[in-house]
């Protein structure tokens, strides 16, 4: 244990980011999968393993912040975490980036829990797993909707006149990237427009960030070798990296707003009956039914956002008895018909949210 003593200074809780980033890519990856021992400084005590638990907790709270341009909300009412395109103005940014891979990947080889969860197509893009049009929901459903609207329309008749480039903007500064060379000026046919539609796709998970996430990977795989996760899939990854989100049943209520329902209404008792029976893993699954994210904000229940700003959770009386829940994530909302008996309710509910991908969600 002397060789780890020797290498790592305490940590001040007050500078946890700077301390640990300064130490902990000078050691080298074989000596980080040995037991951790850390200690803080101006404190007293061995650490047995709750120290490096609380250490990678609060670490992680800070590099994941967006405040410092290096990740950034999935989108306004979606508060999974993705690469900032912008973090270039950090002129050490990939050096962070792979600083970061090195904490996650240890987070898993040494089964600790970090404080904040990626998009789920960030971890489908650790595992390498291919990216589909659907992923792109959940992270820019605008985005998603006019490719969809591609697919769906002959883009020859609208006269639109797409061609295989696209523009975006970082820190005000408006780019034109071309999806295959001189894309500019090869037009969007009903021939070509699946292809086109893939290589959007691709890039909007890639723009800006191909560096820092090569970065991010470079250090991951210095502690963790991508082909020992081969058998996960992204929300297992997700699952061992973030754990299960405890719940405050109370905050969500107090939080929750009933639209044709009324709070003593039998359904909404049956409801509130149904989430308290449920385990944390269920609650986590409904509330992404409902929201999009299993995650909440860092005031809970009450700072949920929507597509136009602040939007509480809702409940609405919607559909007949024999109907399933659906959900509206861009507005937190639920639409519940008027079962008649709790076993109905649980059995309608558990259905739609065990059911993963786009079932009853608009």
């Amino acid at each position: 244990e002397q060789w780890y003593q020797r290498r790592v200074r305490a940590v001040s809780r007050n500078s946890v980011f700077e301390d640990s980033f300064s130490q902990i890519l000078n050691i080298p990856p074989q000596d980080l999968k040995r037991r951790l021992f850390i200690s803080f400084k101006g404190e007293e005590g061995l650490d047995y393993g709750g120290l490096a638990r609380e250490w990678f907790f609060l670490l992680s709270h800070e590099m994941l912040n967006p405040m410092y341009c290096l990740f950034e909300y999935a989108s306004k009412n979606n508060y999974s975490l993705q690469i900032n395109p912008a973090s270039y103005i950090n002129p050490h940014h990939l050096t962070y980036f792979k600083f970061v891979g090195r904490i996650i990947a240890l987070a898993l080889f040494h089964n600790k829990y970090i404080d904040k969860g990626f998009t789920l197509p960030f971890y489908k893009r650790i595992l390498d797993k291919p990216l589909t049009m659907l992923d792109l929901k959940s992270v820019d459903e605008d985005f998603y909707n006019s490719l969809k609207w591609v697919k769906e329309n002959d883009v020859e008749e609208c006269g639109l006149e797409l061609t295989f480039a696209h523009e975006f903007e970082v820190l005000g500064e408006v780019k034109t990237h071309e999806l295959k060379p001189g894309g500019e000026d090869i037009l969007v046919t009903e021939e070509n427009k699946e292809e086109y539609v893939n290589l959007m796709v691709s890039w909007r998970f890639t723009r800006g960030v191909e560096e820092q996430f090569k970065s991010f990977l470079e250090g991951f795989n210095e502690i963790v070798p991508i082909q020992w996760l081969q058998y996960f899939d992204e929300r297992e990854l997700e699952l061992i990296l973030v754990g299960i989100q405890d719940f405050d049943v109370q905050d969500w209520q107090t939080h929750t707003q009933y639209r044709t329902y009324r709070r003593t209404d039998k359904q909404i008792q049956w409801f509130w009956a149904f989430v308290n029976e449920i385990s944390d893993e269920q609650r986590s699954r409904l509330l992404q039914f409902v929201t999009g994210t299993c995650r909440l904000p860092i005031g809970g229940f009450s700072e949920l956002m929507g597509s136009n700003g602040a939007q509480k959770f809702t409940i609405e009386k919607v559909g007949k008895e024999n109907w399933l829940p659906r959900s509206h994530t861009c507005f937190n909302r639920l639409d519940l018909p008027p079962y008649r008996s709790y076993e109905q309710l649980k059995q309608k509910l558990l259905l739609a949210i065990e059911e993963t991908e786009g079932f009853g969600q608009e």
